[in-house]
């Protein structure tokens, strides 16, 4: 019974979420100045077509209540509609960009974790040069996304992979760093190492079932993480994924795209939340 407790409130939690981002996007977009602008209006041979397609469109679209109406019966029926820029349904633009930025974030996050986790053991394990591994992490915290993207593409040095995992080894390497020095510390710890266990059984054994609800909760931060730098690093490098197709869908005020690409987005950070909270059901079981 409690499981099925658990369920209800997740999938309502997801529902409540997909709901504010179809409003919040719907509202955005819609209010936006120049939301029926075209670049028809710009020539003069197409002057008179123009302002009647924009008329008539303006007429369809003049009220948000209508706009969300549309847009919920068409997700009801599976069908997200098409794209006022590229004129082909959403879903034709979206599997294959979703398969490229679903590889992009999987390779920076495994990446960005072992980097991290290998710095973190080496940091908290000794008290000597703590400095020299928290001087790097924190200037990486201080650079955003398209100024490192920028500076990669400046110096011919680096892709989209290098960026997102320097990002987010930086972010994790301060949340393991705290959790492993911590673990270090522990009195059992400190009586396995006087005894001479070596450091992978320590490690292996003994510190990673200890940490590993706490590593899950990390692996959501990683993907809003990733996400939240996905629109910079893919519009700067030129990736044809999920953030580039959302970056010009904003700025062309293409509303079925830039929904589907935010609730793509909405729908997997509130996945990734509900793994810690399965993890400590489990525990507490």
């Amino acid at each position: 019974m409690t499981s099925v407790v658990r369920l209800l409130k997740r999938l309502t939690r997801m529902l409540a979420t997909v709901v504010l981002v179809v409003f919040g996007t719907t509202l955005l977009v819609r209010y936006a100045p120049g939301y029926l602008s075209d670049a028809r209006e710009m020539d003069s041979r197409y002057g008179d077509a123009a302002r009647a397609e924009l008329s008539a469109e303006a007429a369809r679209s003049d009220s948000l209540a209508h706009m969300l109406e549309t847009e919920f019966l068409g997700w009801a029926q599976g069908d997200l509609g098409i794209s006022r820029q590229y004129e082909v349904p959403v879903q034709e633009l979206i599997l294959p960009r979703f398969a490229i930025t679903v590889g992009l974030i999987l390779r920076a996050i495994a990446l960005a974790w072992a980097l991290a986790l290998c710095a973190a053991l080496l940091s908290s394990a000794s008290r000597e040069a703590a400095l020299l591994w928290h001087a790097p992490a924190t200037l990486l915290l201080a650079v955003p996304a398209a100024a490192m993207a920028t500076a990669c593409l400046v110096s011919g040095v680096g892709g989209p992979v290098l960026v997102m995992t320097l990002l987010l080894a930086a972010r994790d390497f301060k949340f393991l760093n705290r959790i492993l020095h911590k673990a270090w510390r522990d009195p059992h710890l400190l009586q396995a190492r006087a005894q001479g266990i070596t450091t992978f059984r320590l490690v292996w054994i003994h510190i990673l079932p200890g940490i590993i609800s706490q590593l899950l909760a990390l692996a959501t931060l990683s993907i809003v993480s990733a996400l939240s730098a996905l629109v910079p690093v893919e519009v700067l490098f030129n990736v044809p994924g999920l953030g580039q197709l959302a970056w010009s869908a904003a700025m062309n005020r293409d509303l079925p795209v830039l929904l589907a690409v935010t609730i793509i987005m909405a729908i997997a950070v509130t996945l990734a939340g509900t793994v810690p909270d399965r993890t400590t059901g489990w525990q507490d079981a």
